[in-house]
Formats: structure tokens, C-alpha cells, sequence
């Protein structure tokens, strides 16, 4: 298990840059293994670095698709696959480790294909003009996959919400609700961006 200050949704890439010695023995222990798969999850509270924080109880598979190391540092690129809930955490030596429960993949059902449009245009909307008041980690013109399940996570991925509203996301139980959900959150932080540059 990996605890960092941000969520992984299904299919959006994962960089990493691992250097505190037990996150090197979980990756060389990862890199042994045939599935090359690890858990990701929210800090709650604490920090990345040196143990002592609380975890949200639910988060992400992250599959290594590329990895460069040397001096003591690892330069990953991971993508985020199922989903799973943390049943129990065990003990954190060597690296933390829980018992987890996967979770079930969403179903398409081609009823939401406009819901899906109109997500997308509301997310790419809200990415340019919120784009003009903070800076955002990702354009509004980013290219998506052509699948409609993953396309719907990585709009979850990449709307300019926080990240208690992209737990309440990662946690949907249907597409239709993960859309609804990243529709609704991306025109609030939208009227946020607005009313902040409106005192400023």
C-alpha cells in the first residue's frame, strides 16, 4: 500500500518519484511480482513521508507501466486499475499493508453515452475557465480514452474538484452516478472560482 496526498482514479496515470527507503523495498517487492500491482489510498491526516498518518478506507489498484532507478530514487509511471476497500491495515514494516476488498467494476450501459457528452463538455468548461483564476494540473483540451467507462474516470480525474469530492467519487456505484456527481461538483467549484475572483 501506498498512502499519498492525492486520489488515483481508475485509468488516470500515477508519476512517482519514491525515495524513503521502505516505498523502494515495496516497489523492488512489486517489481518481483508478476501483476505488478499496488494500493493507493488518501492520507487523511499525517504526512507521506515517515509513517504516523491516518488513511482513508478506500482507493485505487496502481499497475507500474514504467520505471527508471538508481541512487537510491525511483522514477515511476503507474495507471490506476480497480478499485478496493481496506477490510483491516496491518502492520506498516516493511511498508504498509492492509487487507483489502475489490471492488466491483462500473457497468456501461449505452443509456448514459449523453450523459457522458454532457459531463464532458461541463468538465472541459469548468477546466478552462477555472483555469483563469488557479492553476490546474490539467488542460482543458486533454485527450481521453476512446473506452466509455474509463473516459468517464478520467473525467472524474481530471474536473477541478477537491479531494474530498474525488473520494465521494471514487466511491460511486454506478455510471451514472460517477457522471451526475462530476457534473454537479465541477459547475460548484466552477461558481467557487468565480466568487473567489469576485473579492479579489
Amino acid at each position: 500500500m501506498f498512502p499519498l496526498g492525492s486520489v488515483l482514479m481508475p485509468a488516470m496515470p500515477l508519476p512517482l518519484r519514491v525515495f524513503e527507503p521502505r516505498y523502494l523495498s515495496m516497489l523492488d517487492a512489486v517489481l518481483d511480482r508478476e501483476t505488478l500491482d499496488f494500493g493507493v489510498v488518501l492520507i487523511e491526516r499525517g504526512h507521506e513521508v515517515g509513517g504516523g498518518d491516518a488513511r482513508f478506507g478506500v482507493g485505487t489498484m496502481a499497475r507500474v507501466e514504467q520505471v527508471e532507478t538508481g541512487a537510491g530514487l525511483a522514477a515511476l509511471v503507474a495507471r490506476g486499475s480497480r478499485r478496493f476497500t481496506v477490510d483491516a491495515w496491518l502492520l506498516d514494516d516493511p511498508w504498509p499493508q492492509a487487507e483489502v476488498t475489490i471492488v466491483d467494476e462500473l457497468q456501461w450501459h449505452e443509456d448514459d453515452r449523453a450523459l457522458l457528452e454532457a459531463t464532458e463538455r461541463v468538465v472541459r468548461q469548468s477546466l478552462a475557465q477555472v483555469s483563469e483564476f488557479i492553476d490546474t494540473v490539467w488542460e482543458s483540451t486533454v485527450e481521453l480514452s476512446k473506452d466509455p467507462i474509463d473516459r468517464s474516470w478520467q473525467l472524474a480525474g481530471i474536473a477541478p474538484v477537491g479531494q474530498m469530492e474525488q473520494i465521494d467519487l471514487l466511491s460511486s456505484t454506478s455510471v451514472e452516478q460517477l457522471l451526475t456527481t462530476i457534473d454537479t461538483q465541477s459547475r460548484a467549484a466552477l461558481e467557487t472560482a468565480h466568487l473567489r475572483a469576485d473579492l479579489t
